[in-house]
């Protein structure tokens, strides 16, 4: 496996060995104690989830507030998606700054979302299937998110807006600057 940090450093990018033949291939998904060595700080996965979505769809930009904040490994089963991370910790060098990642089901890299994020993607291909392991349990009361369109993140999603698919609640989140339900930026977040 190969960790690399983006140009947000929290957010990092994993490039598993694939390992194939004739017959297929064999990929390590996830390795705890190697990513624990990289990160220098301990995870504990809790849950995994999977969607399936038609091209178009968008789901986020999402977080979960203290004490719920989830830390997100994320992964493409099948097909193909771009996928954004977005500091929002107040006091972050990088605040308001997003990393976006294009994760597909031939290049099998994954993308670990730190607390104090917020996430989402937006599906290239259809019938994409999306996998992901999170350090803490879904909470209603702690959910949370931001404009996916917000003009001062500059996120370019790939596809035009008329196409995009997305929730009733995605379409009403607020900017970044309208939200009070920021992180502070501190590591203990990830050790929580």
């Amino acid at each position: 496996m190969n960790f690399i940090r983006t140009q947000i450093p929290d957010v990092v990018i994993i490039e598993p060995t694939i390992h194939g033949d004739s017959r297929g291939y064999f990929v390590e998904t996830f390795r705890q104690d190697k990513l624990e060595e990289f990160l220098g700080y301990k995870i504990n996965f809790c849950q995994d989830n999977e969607s399936k979505s038609s091209k178009g769809v968008l789901r986020g930009l999402h977080y979960q507030l203290h004490p719920a904040a989830q830390t997100k490994l994320v992964r493409v089963i099948q097909g193909r998606v771009l996928d954004v991370a977005v500091d929002i910790r107040k006091g972050s060098p990088t605040f308001g700054l997003h990393v976006a990642v294009e994760l597909t089901s031939e290049n099998k890299k994954q993308m670990l979302v730190p607390r104090g994020f917020a996430h989402g993607f937006v599906v290239l291909e259809d019938d994409t299937i999306f996998a992901y392991k999170v350090d803490n349990y879904y909470s209603l009361e702690n959910d949370r998110g931001i404009a996916f369109d917000d003009a001062s993140l500059n996120i370019d999603w790939m596809l035009s807006h008329d196409v995009l698919n997305l929730s009733a609640k995605d379409t009403k989140q607020p900017l970044l600057r309208d939200t009070n339900d920021l992180f502070e930026h501190r590591i203990d977040y990830y050790n929580v």
